[in-house]
């Protein structure tokens, strides 16, 4: 046999003993391993959730019980108190209470323009 059939030989062999080396630790070593992991990871993840959504619910009572009741007066009187004088405002002006007059319209373009325009020429009659 030629000396290069030997070398090519010995090559195949070499590689599907270590091919074989390795799937076998892979099967029996590697693979058993991370399916008990796997597993274990699963269980825990189960029970993760539960336990949060008790302790969210346990935490938000408890805070809840401790806070005084004229907290919550005085935050409901002073957001309610905002929200009727904007909605006063906004019926008894219209939307230029949000938007602006014309003539806040005016004066804005006018300092746009700056102070040498004349407001003559600005302002229609």
């Amino acid at each position: 046999m030629p000396a290069w059939a030997l070398l090519v030989l010995q090559f195949i062999v070499t590689a599907a003993a270590v091919l074989a080396v390795l799937t076998g630790f892979w099967a029996l070593v590697i693979r058993p391993y991370l399916d008990r992991k796997v597993a274990e990871l699963v269980a825990v993840s189960e029970e993760i959730e539960p336990r949060v959504a008790r302790g969210v619910k346990a935490g938000v009572a408890d805070s809840l019980r401790e806070l005084p009741e004229n907290a919550w007066d005085g935050t409901v009187k002073e957001s309610t108190r905002q929200f009727l004088k904007f909605g006063s405002g906004i019926f008894e002006n219209g939307l230029s209470s949000l938007l602006g007059s014309a003539a806040d319209l005016e004066r804005r373009r006018q300092q746009e323009r700056g102070p040498t325009a004349n407001s003559e020429e600005v302002m229609p009659k």
